[in-house]
């Protein structure tokens, strides 16, 4: 029975694996009404305005690509979503019962990868059940979701129904499914299970509301067509902004606003995303980006030889992890633009951090702020997490150093490796590391094209950091050679070591336009692609020239068309 009214109601999150990107279902499987065709009376497809003037721009077309109207939350959105609907003092822990999400274009967010197998919709079921249980059991749980009102039963159910499913739902519920949620709840009361009648309501609709599409996707479902777009509601553009900024539902403010018609702006929008980025709530958001942008769970499998680091442990790797997400989030809470991201002269170390920097450790276990030599150590790329996941457990490695900032900072886009890579060739009697990989993949040989000219160049300029990212200015008996050259869009340029070649990173349009399209990547929760790249290239120029911090950047992001409006789907 209640199967049928979770199909009938549009509830039921289906698993049939579909994610809204192919047959527009949004994931509702062998559900009768999809997401759309379920408010077809039109509240939650509601436009921003009736002039559809959603940017400041004064509604111009604007090109748009086109993206699913269903993106599913993650993983990490699902348990920030149930702490916050139900005000738990901290998360539930039951995604990490469910199976895995895929990572997809270097984000755990990417709702293009994003779908509902038959097991994830297990999963689901299972563990909203489970919190249903919790909930209806729960005096002070239900004292916070069941609005105090005066009334007999039916009215207390409608009133919670209303209100809660405003939450769960992002946006007001139509007359339909509150009606329809209301027959559910009927039939909680008629079999109360070892709870009270309406406590056991209570139970059959939470348990069904967290298996609705609502509750899993994101929604969009507007679809009136205004100047060649399609402008979003109010609601929508909350829920986005949201898991855009803090990876979880909208706060009351943001409700409120969305409530109030106050999301139909450019500039209303850039006022709560600035002040969500002010909100302590946006350091995770920052944290999250930043941990998987920089690969740094790499970082926890660090292992070096301990013939020749005899005092490595892992409890180092650790420490790596908390300085280099304490830089980040000092950079970019005070204000820091790209340039200073990648080469501030400063970082944050603790005992055990310290000896390799050459400084004073701070007292006990604590980790504190320290200057660097400026001439030798310069932002995220010469921290001792970066080199160190980047090298061997007893010697360096200039080529996967080389991949990564080709791959990750510099969107150079490099060809996939050949099959049946052969391994580096012994050392020759007082050979150094880079003479070595310049004999087996430099210029000459047929490694020539990608490592010769854009890996092995970028890799070398960082020789003078050991495998576990000391400083070092001999190898194989010779003098470190970190000199090399590499072509930015500027032209040809010439660096000698790390910190020269990260001021030029961060004066280079490449690094810019590679960050800025990673955030949009990460804030859209998509792949980039078409018109994407004019949004790009605006707003990496105006990094570039040192116009905007890293937070401007994010706003920039939440005030373009491309996430005030949406392309219409094609016929």
């Amino acid at each position: 029975m209640l199967a049928a009214l979770l199909t009938a109601s549009g509830c039921y999150a289906g698993a049939d694996g579909q994610d809204g990107d192919g047959d527009g279902t949004g994931g509702t499987g062998n559900a009768s009404a999809t997401p759309t065709e379920a408010d077809a009376d039109g509240t939650a497809g509601e436009t921003a305005d009736e002039t559809g003037e959603s940017a400041d721009d004064g509604g111009s077309p604007v090109e748009l690509r086109e993206t699913s109207r269903f993106p599913r939350l993650s993983h990490a959105q699902w348990e920030n979503t149930i702490q916050d609907l139900f005000e738990l003092p901290e998360t539930t822990g039951l995604s990490s019962l469910f199976i895995g999400d895929p990572i997809s274009g270097g984000f755990d967010n990417n709702s293009e990868a994003l779908q509902v197998s038959a097991t994830l919709w297990s999963d689901y079921q299972r563990a909203a059940e489970q919190i249903a249980g919790q909930v209806a059991a729960d005096p002070e749980i239900l004292a916070r979701i069941v609005p105090a009102v005066d009334g007999d039963s039916d009215t207390k159910a409608r009133a919670f129904i209303t209100e809660f499913g405003r939450r769960a739902y992002r946006r007001p519920l139509t007359a339909d499914e509150i009606t329809r949620h209301l027959e559910i709840f009927a039939l909680g009361v008629a079999a109360p299970v070892d709870l009270g009648p309406f406590e056991s309501g209570v139970r059959l609709v939470v348990q069904a509301m967290l298996q609705s599409p609502f509750f899993l996707y994101r929604v969009e479902a507007s679809d009136a067509v205004v100047g060649g777009n399609i402008p979003l509601s109010d609601h929508e553009i909350a829920a986005k902004l949201s898991y855009m900024l803090w990876n979880t539902m909208p706060d009351q403010a943001l409700f409120a606003a969305a409530d109030a018609g106050d999301l139909t702006t450019a500039t209303a929008v850039a006022a709560q995303a600035t002040r969500m980025l002010d909100h302590p709530r946006a350091h995770a958001m920052i944290a999250a980006f930043h941990y998987q942008l920089l690969q740094v769970d790499h970082y926890i499998d660090v292992y070096k030889d301990p013939a020749r680091y005899p005092n490595f442990d892992v409890s180092l790797n650790d420490a790596m992890i908390t300085e280099t997400m304490m830089f980040v989030d000092d950079v970019v809470f005070n204000n820091g633009d790209l340039a200073t991201l990648l080469t501030a002269p400063y970082t944050f170390v603790n005992s055990a951090l310290a000896p390799l920097y050459g400084v004073q450790a701070p007292a006990g276990d604590a980790f504190a702020r320290v200057d660097l030599d400026p001439s030798t150590r310069a932002g995220v790329l010469t921290q001792i997490g970066f080199l160190a996941s980047n090298a061997g457990a007893d010697e360096n490695d200039p080529i996967h150093r080389g991949v990564f900032l080709n791959l990750k900072l510099l969107c150079t886009g490099l060809p996939p490796p050949p099959n049946m890579i052969p391994p580096l060739p012994p050392a020759m009697e007082g050979e150094t590391l880079r003479e070595r990989i310049d004999r087996h993949t430099g210029k000459g040989t047929c490694g020539e094209g990608c490592h010769g000219y854009l890996i092995n160049p970028l890799g070398f300029a960082f020789e003078n950091y050991g495998p576990l990212g000391e400083w070092q200015t001999m190898d194989a008996g010779k003098p470190i050679d970190a000199a090399a050259e590499f072509t930015f869009q500027s032209g040809l340029q010439s660096y000698d070591g790390g910190v020269e070649l990260a001021h030029l990173m961060a004066d280079s349009a490449e690094a810019h336009r590679c960050y800025v399209g990673h955030l949009l990547e990460y804030g859209y929760a998509r792949t980039k692609k078409g018109p994407d790249f004019d949004i790009i290239e605006r707003i990496a120029t105006s990094s570039q020239s040192g116009d905007l911090s890293i937070k401007q950047i994010i706003l920039e992001l939440t005030k373009d068309p491309a996430f005030l409006l949406r392309a219409p789907v094609e016929e």
